[in-house]
């Protein structure tokens, strides 16, 4: 971590924050600095190992917009994926833990950030922000609001409704069931999400199997026909059952209308 600044990095910072910039790429400092191909890439690389500037990938980099007491400098999660995202020219939603806690479902305050996205899959690094990209098909996105941090960074998260579904859809990644049924009974109970909602999201979002499941914690609220009718809608007849809650023993009592074995404790 570096403590003070050389001439080519205040040089450089002072080069990238007086145009309103929060991203250089390799090329674009040798003329304006007068350095060669070779002392611009070693003052990235050894910016980046001092804490100033964080890698966002080979050649590209974010800066911030000033410098902290100290010298210190890591991006905000928000800037981080929007960085990454941007690069790639994708499209993204956060999702997961990090949409559990925003919305109070889940207290944990998640170390990585999940996001949903149409480009990349797998673990990236920027700064001290690690990231979980789980790639998904563009029509797979959707359902988002946007958020101001409190950096000014625009983020994108799963709505409400949106995150009870991927709690139920996306189980086994998220680790999330049967607690996602118990967040989605008291949403709508009071009345922070309308079952109608949840209807639309699983129907644009949600697999067969997390059909059967809602349709059922939703016939458990005694949520009106007409509205379960359009989950019905979209089933085939079949005799396989699945179970309610995925990581426990199939066993229980059958609800034959979802084709769900309830199999949740009492």
């Amino acid at each position: 971590m570096k403590t003070s600044l050389g001439r080519q990095e205040a040089q450089m910072l002072a080069y990238v924050q007086l145009r309103g910039r929060r991203t250089v790429e390799l090329g674009e400092l040798a003329g304006p600095l007068r350095l060669s191909s070779e002392q611009e890439q070693e003052l990235l690389r050894r910016m980046a190992r001092g804490g100033i500037i964080a890698r966002v990938r080979p050649g590209l980099y974010l800066v911030p917009d000033k410098l902290p007491l100290g010298g210190a400098w890591t991006p905000s999660e928000a800037l981080a994926v929007n960085a990454l995202m941007n690069d790639r020219g994708g499209s993204y939603q956060i999702c997961g833990p990090n949409a559990f806690n925003r919305y109070g479902f889940d207290d944990q305050v998640p170390t990585r950030v999940y996001a949903y996205n149409d480009r990349i899959s797998g673990e990236r690094t920027i700064g001290a922000v690690a990231l979980s990209l789980i790639k998904v098909k563009p029509e797979r996105l959707g359902a988002t609001e946007e958020v101001t941090t409190p950096d000014g960074v625009t983020a994108v998260y799963s709505s409400r409704a949106r995150t009870l579904l991927d709690a139920v859809d996306d189980w086994a990644r998220f680790n999330s069931l049967p607690r996602g049924y118990a967040w989605a009974r008291a949403e709508v109970k009071r009345a922070r999400v309308e079952p109608e909602e949840l209807i639309d999201v699983t129907l644009r979002f949600g697999g067969v199997g997390t059909i059967r499941r809602m349709g059922l914690m939703l016939d458990k609220l005694g949520v009106g026909g007409q509205l379960l009718a359009r989950l019905e809608r979209a089933l085939r007849p079949s005799s396989a059952y699945i179970p309610w809650i995925p990581s426990l023993p199939k066993r229980g009592k059958v609800n034959r209308r979802w084709g769900v074995v309830d199999n949740e404790p009492a």
